[in-house]
């Protein structure tokens, strides 16, 4: 039987699904920023920016832009009723003090046991330093990848353990990716879901660990 990858926004609709009401969620530079969009208006979620923003909407329209207000990824955003805006060493404190429920990361790597690498792959055009991703890793209450599982390579992105310079230690709880939905425990890997059609085993493989149902 065939499947489809998630598009992007497939997946960052999946990983709206699950933050809960009320919850404050930082959103990392790249992918994790669709995860907007997909936030129903119904629930109230608090989305929070590293460069000082507390309450930001979804991306905003076409002619609309105001790059005045932007992301911690000069990307323009909106401000939902109630926002705010603040120094960036107040937001750091934010991230640091536990007080983000959620923080959306990207990476170039991921260990079946939660370790994350995602600022570095020893390549000279790789970005130069960490930013805020290794304050959200060890301060938010809990740590989710968004990614593809693979590389342009093929190579898969979850690794028995990584090989990139670590940006945090065993702080990653699940990994939402365009095939599956892993969490990470200190046993390895297990499932949550994927994508129709695509068999466990297959799935294993494509990963290259096991996977716990």
């Amino acid at each position: 039987m065939t499947y489809q990858k998630r598009t992007k926004d497939q997946l960052a609709a999946r990983v709206a699904q699950d933050i809960d009401e009320g919850a404050v969620v930082n959103l990392g530079i790249g992918m994790p920023t669709l995860v907007a969009n997909h936030i129903p208006a119904s629930r109230e979620v608090l989305l929070h920016s590293e460069n000082g923003i507390l309450g930001m909407g979804p991306a905003p329209a076409a002619g609309e832009e105001d790059y005045d207000l932007i992301n911690a990824g000069k990307q323009p955003v909106t401000l939902l009723k109630g926002g705010s805006f603040f120094h960036h060493a107040d937001s750091f404190a934010m991230m640091r003090g536990g007080h983000v429920d959620i923080c959306v990361l990207g990476a170039f790597q991921v260990s079946a046991t939660g370790d994350l690498a995602n600022w570095h792959t020893g390549e000279k055009d790789a970005i130069p330093a960490v930013g805020g991703a290794m304050d959200l890793a060890v301060g938010a209450k809990q740590t989710w990848v968004m990614m593809d599982l693979l590389t342009k390579q093929g190579e898969s992105k979850l690794v028995q353990a990584c090989t990139y310079p670590l940006t945090g230690i065993g702080c990653v709880k699940r990994i939402y990716s365009d095939l599956a939905t892993l969490a990470c425990t200190a046993q390895g890997l297990k499932l949550i879901d994927k994508v129709e059609g695509l068999a466990h085993a297959e799935l294993e493989k494509l990963v290259g660990l096991p996977i716990r149902n």
